[in-house]
Protein backbone atom coordinates (compact mmCIF):
# COMPACT_ATOMS: atom_id res chain seq x y z
CA UNK A 1 0.00 0.00 0.00
CA UNK A 2 1.21 3.62 -0.44
CA UNK A 3 2.80 6.00 1.63
CA UNK A 4 1.70 9.60 2.52
CA UNK A 5 5.10 11.55 2.69
CA UNK A 6 5.95 15.37 2.52
CA UNK A 7 7.67 15.58 -0.79
CA UNK A 8 11.08 16.72 -0.58
CA UNK A 9 14.02 18.79 -3.83
CA UNK A 10 14.68 14.70 -5.14
CA UNK A 11 10.74 14.38 -5.82
CA UNK A 12 10.74 17.47 -8.57
CA UNK A 13 11.13 15.37 -11.23
CA UNK A 14 8.93 12.69 -11.06
CA UNK A 15 6.71 14.84 -9.78
CA UNK A 16 6.79 17.41 -12.76
CA UNK A 17 5.91 13.90 -15.12
CA UNK A 18 2.90 13.18 -12.70
CA UNK A 19 1.48 16.35 -12.22
CA UNK A 20 1.13 16.61 -16.15
CA UNK A 21 -0.13 13.12 -16.50
CA UNK A 22 -2.72 13.33 -13.96
CA UNK A 23 -4.26 16.79 -15.53
CA UNK A 24 -3.87 15.82 -18.84
CA UNK A 25 -5.93 12.63 -18.02
CA UNK A 26 -8.51 14.43 -15.88
CA UNK A 27 -9.19 17.25 -18.18
CA UNK A 28 -7.04 16.38 -21.59
CA UNK A 29 -10.56 15.02 -23.50
CA UNK A 30 -12.40 18.38 -22.86
CA UNK A 31 -10.34 20.88 -23.43
CA UNK A 32 -7.93 22.03 -26.38
CA UNK A 33 -4.62 20.92 -26.79
CA UNK A 34 -3.08 24.34 -27.32
CA UNK A 35 -4.63 25.28 -24.31
CA UNK A 36 -3.58 22.41 -22.09
CA UNK A 37 -0.16 22.25 -23.56
CA UNK A 38 0.22 26.07 -22.68
CA UNK A 39 -0.91 25.00 -19.08
CA UNK A 40 0.99 22.18 -18.43
CA UNK A 41 4.40 24.21 -19.61
CA UNK A 42 3.35 26.95 -17.30
CA UNK A 43 2.54 25.12 -14.37
CA UNK A 44 4.49 21.39 -14.47
CA UNK A 45 8.27 21.84 -15.88
CA UNK A 46 10.85 20.19 -13.64
CA UNK A 47 12.06 23.23 -12.75
CA UNK A 48 8.40 24.89 -11.76
CA UNK A 49 8.33 21.92 -9.29
CA UNK A 50 11.55 22.47 -7.56
CA UNK A 51 10.58 26.60 -7.16
CA UNK A 52 7.80 25.20 -5.43
CA UNK A 53 9.15 22.62 -3.74
CA UNK A 54 11.36 24.82 -2.06
CA UNK A 55 8.67 27.57 -1.60
CA UNK A 56 7.89 28.19 2.53
CA UNK A 57 4.48 28.99 2.00
CA UNK A 58 3.72 25.58 0.12
CA UNK A 59 3.63 22.15 1.28
CA UNK A 60 3.32 19.31 -0.90
CA UNK A 61 2.61 15.58 -0.22
CA UNK A 62 3.24 12.56 -2.28
CA UNK A 63 1.53 9.11 -2.18
CA UNK A 64 4.23 6.81 -3.09
CA UNK A 65 4.51 3.12 -4.12
CA UNK A 66 7.65 1.23 -4.14
CA UNK A 67 9.89 4.58 -5.38
CA UNK A 68 7.10 5.44 -7.74
CA UNK A 69 5.05 8.46 -7.03
CA UNK A 70 1.64 7.60 -7.52
CA UNK A 71 -0.74 10.80 -6.32
CA UNK A 72 0.09 13.96 -5.13
CA UNK A 73 -1.39 16.93 -3.09
CA UNK A 74 -0.37 20.56 -2.60
CA UNK A 75 -1.60 22.96 -0.01
CA UNK A 76 -0.11 26.57 0.12
CA UNK A 77 -1.31 30.08 2.37
CA UNK A 78 -1.75 32.92 0.14
CA UNK A 79 -4.88 35.00 -0.44
CA UNK A 80 -7.75 33.73 -0.84
CA UNK A 81 -11.19 35.06 -2.73
CA UNK A 82 -13.22 37.20 -0.95
CA UNK A 83 -16.02 34.66 -0.81
CA UNK A 84 -13.73 32.66 1.65
CA UNK A 85 -14.15 33.88 5.08
CA UNK A 86 -11.57 33.12 7.90
CA UNK A 87 -9.05 34.73 9.57
CA UNK A 88 -5.92 32.38 8.58
CA UNK A 89 -7.46 30.41 5.02
CA UNK A 90 -5.43 27.77 3.58
CA UNK A 91 -6.21 26.26 0.04
CA UNK A 92 -6.10 22.47 -1.24
CA UNK A 93 -4.47 23.68 -4.56
CA UNK A 94 -4.15 20.45 -6.05
CA UNK A 95 -4.94 16.97 -5.03
CA UNK A 96 -4.73 14.21 -8.04
CA UNK A 97 -3.82 10.56 -8.15
CA UNK A 98 -2.96 8.75 -11.09
CA UNK A 99 -5.31 6.84 -13.57
CA UNK A 100 -4.28 3.21 -12.57
CA UNK A 101 -4.55 3.94 -8.66
CA UNK A 102 -8.28 5.55 -8.59
CA UNK A 103 -10.51 4.17 -5.93
CA UNK A 104 -7.87 2.81 -3.78
CA UNK A 105 -7.82 5.19 -1.20
CA UNK A 106 -4.77 7.63 -2.02
CA UNK A 107 -6.78 10.70 -2.36
CA UNK A 108 -8.73 9.89 0.77
CA UNK A 109 -5.37 9.92 2.48
CA UNK A 110 -3.63 12.83 0.57
CA UNK A 111 -6.75 14.68 1.33
CA UNK A 112 -6.44 13.73 5.66
CA UNK A 113 -2.96 14.78 4.93
CA UNK A 114 -3.65 18.00 3.30
CA UNK A 115 -6.09 18.95 6.17
CA UNK A 116 -3.95 18.02 9.39
CA UNK A 117 -0.91 19.94 7.35
CA UNK A 118 -3.49 23.12 7.21
CA UNK A 119 -4.98 22.70 11.32
CA UNK A 120 -0.90 22.34 11.90
CA UNK A 121 -0.38 25.76 10.26
CA UNK A 122 -2.96 27.49 12.07
CA UNK A 123 -5.54 27.51 9.46
CA UNK A 124 -9.14 28.18 10.48
CA UNK A 125 -10.95 27.94 6.96
CA UNK A 126 -9.92 25.56 3.96
CA UNK A 127 -10.50 26.42 0.34
CA UNK A 128 -10.20 25.00 -2.98
CA UNK A 129 -11.65 25.57 -6.33
CA UNK A 130 -12.97 23.08 -8.84
CA UNK A 131 -13.89 23.32 -12.66
CA UNK A 132 -17.67 23.08 -12.48
CA UNK A 133 -17.32 20.48 -15.16
CA UNK A 134 -15.87 18.03 -12.90
CA UNK A 135 -18.67 15.94 -10.50
CA UNK A 136 -16.32 13.19 -9.26
CA UNK A 137 -13.97 15.95 -7.38
CA UNK A 138 -17.08 17.79 -6.39
CA UNK A 139 -18.65 14.87 -5.04
CA UNK A 140 -15.41 13.95 -3.02
CA UNK A 141 -14.81 17.39 -1.89
CA UNK A 142 -18.43 17.64 -0.54
CA UNK A 143 -17.91 13.53 1.42
CA UNK A 144 -14.95 15.75 3.18
CA UNK A 145 -17.59 18.56 4.08
CA UNK A 146 -16.70 21.43 1.45
CA UNK A 147 -19.99 23.87 0.57
CA UNK A 148 -19.76 26.11 -2.31
CA UNK A 149 -19.76 29.61 -1.52
CA UNK A 150 -18.33 31.12 -5.04
CA UNK A 151 -16.68 30.83 -7.79
CA UNK A 152 -13.88 32.38 -9.73
CA UNK A 153 -11.82 32.30 -13.00
CA UNK A 154 -9.06 29.69 -13.53
CA UNK A 155 -7.20 30.51 -16.59
CA UNK A 156 -6.17 27.16 -18.36
CA UNK A 157 -3.63 28.67 -20.86
CA UNK A 158 -5.79 31.25 -23.01
CA UNK A 159 -9.09 29.83 -21.82
CA UNK A 160 -10.62 31.55 -18.72
CA UNK A 161 -12.53 28.95 -17.13
CA UNK A 162 -15.37 28.57 -14.11
CA UNK A 163 -14.06 27.22 -10.96
CA UNK A 164 -16.72 26.69 -8.04
CA UNK A 165 -14.66 27.70 -4.69
CA UNK A 166 -15.99 25.16 -1.72
CA UNK A 167 -14.99 25.82 2.05
CA UNK A 168 -14.73 24.08 5.06
CA UNK A 169 -13.25 24.50 8.42
CA UNK A 170 -10.16 23.54 9.12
Amino acid sequence: MPIVRKSHPGDARQLARLAEQTFRDTFGGVNTAEHMDAHCRQNYSEATQSRELSDPAIVTVVSEEEGELVGFAQVRWSDAPACVRGSAPGEIQRLYVAKAWHGTGIAHDLMETCLDTLRKRGSDVVWLGVWEHNPRAISFYKKFGFTEVGEHVFALGGDPQRDIVMVRTA
